[in-house]
């Protein structure tokens, strides 16, 4: 049905290909909206005009947005719609494209309207604005995060396959991490600011949200290129997306800088998550944040609260009225400064900038938590400047060091809400850190119910003479048992999970201590934490006589679907073991968390060893 089905681009593609009409794609998308029942997603939906766009599309064709339902930010333009900037008084109709708009249309994309924002682009939290104010699409009691809100909360709720927003201070990764969705930020320059309404127009870039890294990687490879109308448009290639070759070095905050403001499961989350990143290889230094949080600091003092008030021109002189009453406190101290203040900043970031290239000089990405904590609507309704400012502390300094970046949804925190990673990079460096960033993301795909596609092994994975091998206790990377499969020539490849058909134990006996993977079927099980290894061929057996029972090699579902040898138990050991389905981790089990589980029942009929 048209209605379960995930408007990604494969889940589009596929439904093309099988006859599904880019009309009914349009329909569905506008029920979806009505469905939201939130009337402050979008300033103005173009639902006859998309209408007319599907139709007039012909069959599929070789273009590789074809009848791909998106939406823009409402301060860029698209031909034939107003542009506000969430302004009313600003409000004009505009005649042509923005070069980005262009491209997308040119590659067979389908506008559905604009989307609502935090006023002139002036915010993190998305509740500026004169419009009703946009819902969290994952949860309501949270500002749905901004300046690019609506852009973000239309594809959190799958309503759009993609959209498009801005990004000066965070504005294209702070609604995604609030949203549980992707937030590309490129490199600046590489994507045109022809037809954008200015914030700074030296550090704004269009950004991109889409619910996948594949998704979102391939509207930028699509929108961007080289335009010689835009002075500030940049010659940077776009490369291909491609895991990165020998040992990645990653950079992240000490323990002493690291800023959550009190949310340890912000903190736990993000711990977790780099030690994931330690699992696939990476080496992680960790570095004195404070640098960077003092440029962060500079994107509201001098030299770039004048340019915000550059930006919308005489209006807060002429017309003081017609601004949201946060966006004029922003900006309006913008009057008073001199060029002597913009060039006192200027020369306090150049500073800056010598410092925080030092502290990455080793390094190839610089991996952060995209907001610090939540903010809630009560909470900036009370205070509207101190919690915004708060959500900039991990994306604020970005542009001002003309760094790329992509935030990138890593799972599920402790308490529900979704963890959030942003992967920095060199300028012109957007491909390395996309890669990179979609070997962490995971957890659901917004606030849709649709299942997160995960590739299978590839050849590239699984090179000839080698065999996949799922591990999921003592042989993990840094437990006692991991020596054996270095010992036997294997290398890590990834981590994963089981298909949801498992019951894990932790098994009575000595140390080491050894857990139970047990296959019960699906609907009656849990996902399990795995690590795939690729062993040499001429190893395996070797290394399957060292194994003792009631251990023995099977076949091992992966949740994406790929069958790999693993570690299985005979049913019957299970008796007096612990049950840690629940936790679904050996790691964690280790931690002792396994104290609050309960000790299992294992007389369930449906307990079955599994062990071809």
């Amino acid at each position: 049905m048209i209605r379960e089905l995930p408007f990604t681009l494969a889940g589009l593609r596929q439904a093309y290909a099988e006859g599904l009409s880019v009309e009914a794609v349009i329909e569905e998308a506008f029920r979806r909206l009505d469905a939201t029942g939130d009337p402050g997603i979008f300033i103005h939906q173009a639902r006859e005009t998309a209408l007319a766009e599907a139709r007039s599309l012909g069959n599929p064709d070789s273009r590789p947005l074809w009848g791909i339902p998106y939406v823009a930010k409402d301060n860029i333009d698209v031909a034939g719609m107003p542009t506000t900037a969430a302004c009313p008084d600003f409000e004009y109709f505009a005649d042509s494209d923005a070069f980005v708009v262009g491209r997308l249309r040119q590659a067979g994309a389908i506008c559905l309207g604009k989307t609502n924002l935090d006023q002139f682009a002036t915010g993190l939290v998305g509740v500026r604005t004169p419009y009703p104010v946009p819902l969290n699409a994952v949860d309501p009691e949270i500002v749905p995060g901004g300046s690019s809100s609506g852009s973000a909360v239309a594809v959190s709720h799958g309503v759009a396959c993609f959209s498009l927003g801005t990004d000066t201070a965070g504005s294209g990764r702070v609604p995604a991490a609030l949203n549980g969705i992707v937030g590309l930020k490129p490199s600046l320059g590489v994507l045109s600011g022809s037809g954008l309404v200015p914030a700074c127009r030296t550090l704004d870039t269009i950004s991109i949200f889409a619910m996948t890294v594949a998704d979102a990687w391939a509207v930028f490879e699509t929108a961007a290129g080289y335009d010689q109308a835009d002075a500030y448009s940049r010659q940077l290639p776009v490369q291909q997306m491609s895991a990165s070759q020998g040992t990645v070095r990653i950079a992240v905050p000490d323990d002493t800088s690291l800023k959550t403001f009190g949310d340890m499961a912000q903190a736990d989350h993000f711990r977790a998550t780099i030690a994931s990143l330690r699992t696939q290889g990476a080496v992680v230094q960790e570095i004195d944040f404070q640098p960077f949080y003092d440029v962060a600091s500079l994107l509201y003092e001098g030299a770039w609260v004048a340019e915000r008030t550059a930006a919308v021109g005489n209006r807060l002189i002429d017309a003081p009225q017609t601004l949201h009453p946060t966006t004029r406190a922003i900006i309006e101290p913008g009057l008073s400064l001199t060029a002597v203040d913009a060039f006192r900043g200027l020369y306090k970031l150049q500073d800056l900038r010598r410092i925080c290239d030092e502290l990455l000089a080793e390094t190839d990405f610089l991996c952060v938590p995209t907001i610090p904590t939540f903010v809630s609507v009560e909470e900036i309704t009370a205070d509207p400047i101190g919690p915004n400012s708060g959500l900039g502390t991990y994306t604020n300094f970005v542009n001002l060091l003309d760094l790329c970046g992509i935030a990138v949804p890593t799972g599920l925190r402790q308490d529900g809400r979704p963890g959030s990673l942003t992967v920095l990079a060199r300028c012109g460096q957007d491909a390395a850190a996309a890669a990179l960033a979609a070997t962490v993301e995971a957890g659901p795909l917004g606030a849709t119910t649709w299942a997160r596609q995960k590739p299978a092994l590839t050849t590239s994975e699984i090179a000839a003479g080698e065999i996949a091998v799922a591990v999921c206790g003592a042989h993990m990377s840094g437990l006692p048992l991991n020596k054996e499969l270095i010992s036997h020539g294997a290398r890590f490849v990834k981590s994963s999970k089981t298909a949801p058909e498992y019951r894990f134990f932790a098994l009575a006996g000595e140390p080491p201590k050894r857990p139970g993977l047990v296959q019960v079927g699906a609907g009656s099980g849990g996902s399990i934490n795995v690590e795939v290894w690729a062993m040499p061929l001429e190893s395996f057996g070797s290394f399957m006589t060292g194994i003792p029972a009631p251990l023995c090699i099977g076949t091992v579902k992966l949740e994406d679907g790929t069958d790999v040898k693993g570690f299985l138990c005979e049913g019957h050991a299970v008796e007096g073991a612990v049950e840690i389905t629940e936790l679904s981790s050996w790691r964690t089990y280790l931690s002792s968390v396994v104290a609050s589980v309960p000790q299992p029942d294992v007389s369930d009929e449906k307990l079955t060893a599994h062990a071809s």
